[in-house]
């Protein structure tokens, strides 16, 4: 039998990225004539991509954006950030225990972000990581993105593992919605970006801490959704 494959998502629930996210769009925004903005004001869109901070923040401004501004903002945001990286961008408590616990039990981990794939990558190899992953998808590296089922069962696929044997592990509704798409359960963490609390999106499982994440854990959410 295949073994259990844990898919995680990147921003907000593997890893606590905010901080930086929010100088990058800082370091393009002021360029721009725009006030500097803070976490609380983008709570909510932070992990969902820079395109969703830089209109948020203009906005949030009262300054029109242009496509031809969007589309100097973005890459001032990217080369900065890329730059930066992984700049104080820290896994969240708990998650290297828990990812060698799954690991010395046997199961394969995966990443499936909305993130760009190259973003993710230096992330997590700059933090150490990324020999962790048998497959790290991004927000660009198929047709589609989460939501969308295929983001996750493609990641799936990539990582050797089974969609029946596969569980997602998120903090948004994005990630939530992939698995249900899916047909893959999903396990939520609650200290991510979500603008509404997890429990409201009804996943499988919620874990207020990654010392929770265990391979039994792993089991008994795949045992609970195959009956």
């Amino acid at each position: 039998m295949s073994p259990p494959l844990v898919v995680f998502d990147l921003d907000g629930t593997l890893v606590d990225t905010a901080p930086d996210l929010v100088e990058s769009l800082n370091h393009a925004v002021t360029q721009a004539g725009i006030e500097p903005v803070t976490y609380a004001d983008l709570t909510h869109l932070v992990g969902h991509g820079a395109r969703a901070m830089i209109e948020r923040t203009f906005a949030l401004r009262g300054k029109a954006l242009s496509e031809e501004d969007l589309t100097w903002q973005m890459k001032e945001f990217v080369d900065f950030y890329h730059r930066s990286m992984p700049g104080g961008s820290l896994p969240y408590p708990g998650v290297i225990a828990a990812l060698d616990r799954l690991q010395d039990a046997g199961l394969r981990l995966a990443v499936c972000t909305n993130k760009p794939e190259m973003l993710a990558k230096r992330l997590l190899e700059g933090l150490g990581l990324i020999d962790r992953f048998a497959a790290i998808s991004g927000g660009d590296t198929f047709s589609v993105r989460k939501p969308h089922a295929e983001h996750l069962l493609s990641t799936v696929a990539n990582a050797g593992g089974l969609a029946e044997r596969a569980v997602m592990v998120g903090d948004s509704l994005n990630d939530i919605l992939v698995a249900r798409n899916a047909l893959v359960p999903s396990i939520a963490v609650p200290f991510g970006y979500s603008d509404v609390p997890i429990e409201s999106l009804s996943p499988d499982r919620i874990i207020q801490h990654f010392d929770e994440l265990t391979p039994e854990l792993v089991k008994t959410v795949l045992d609970r959704t195959k009956k």
